[in-house]
């Protein structure tokens, strides 16, 4: 078996890349993320929800660097975009070649790009159910169009306004979708009573002790003890 050169996130973090780790597994959700700073995904996903998914094997997360597919003693992945104008974009035939090596039959290729349709919890939890994602972390001025006309199922952006690059937004859907998988909270139903379980509903405010601080109160009502009279009032909370 021909060992693949994705740096695994354990190896990642322990700045190692160990031959059993490298080799593929069977997780429930495999998640390749295609980028030029691998090293920026070491704290993010070293630590918390995420590690704990993967040491539970429920989640098998690599990390590519894209100047593996790059051309050249400096393996170039980017070049002046036609027409003029400031900046490097990243070039097609890279991200292509990429492609080839990672996409499966059932594999799902995200773009993010802050062109792309808004991320939502209701995608987070349709993305939670398939069985492959690649992820590819846009950068410089942006990624050459046909990428997005023809090697891509989706363009995703994380919001109205600018980053460096898609490396945070590759963290925050991976982190958004791996919470939603079976087993990676301490309760199943955990990640569903929150904020967005549908578009109407915000999370209920939390409180916990000191019960009287500064005279800052702990509303009385989730002192009672009466459970149905807190669940109509967490109700009315998320509505409100």
């Amino acid at each position: 078996m021909k060992i693949s050169k994705a740096w695994p996130v354990k190896a990642l973090v322990s700045k190692a890349w160990p031959v059993k780790a490298l080799v593929s597994k069977a997780f429930p959700l495999r998640i390749d993320i295609l980028t030029l700073f691998p090293e920026m995904f070491n704290g993010p996903f070293g630590a918390s929800i995420i590690k704990r998914a993967e040491d539970k094997k429920l989640v098998d997360i690599r990390i590519h660097n894209l100047r593996d597919w790059g051309e050249g003693e400096r393996k170039d992945v980017d070049d002046h975009p036609y027409g003029g104008g400031v900046g490097m974009v990243l070039r097609v035939d890279i991200i292509d070649k990429a492609l080839k090596k990672l996409r499966k039959k059932k594999s799902k290729v995200i773009l993010l790009d802050a062109t792309g349709e808004t991320y939502t919890q209701e995608k987070a939890r349709a993305l939670s159910k398939l069985n492959h994602l690649i992820l590819i972390a846009g950068h410089y001025e942006g990624v050459d169009h046909r990428v997005h006309e023809h090697l891509v199922d989706e363009v995703i952006s994380i919001g109205n306004y600018v980053l460096t690059g898609g490396e945070i937004p590759a963290m925050v859907l991976t982190d958004s979708v791996v919470r939603l998988l079976p087993g990676v909270l301490g309760k199943d139903d955990s990640s569903v009573d929150e904020s967005f379980k549908n578009p109407s509903y915000k999370e209920y405010p939390q409180y916990t002790r000191p019960e009287d601080y500064k005279r800052w109160k702990v509303p009385k009502i989730l002192l009672s003890g009466n459970h149905e009279e807190i669940d109509k009032w967490r109700e009315e909370k998320s509505r409100s």
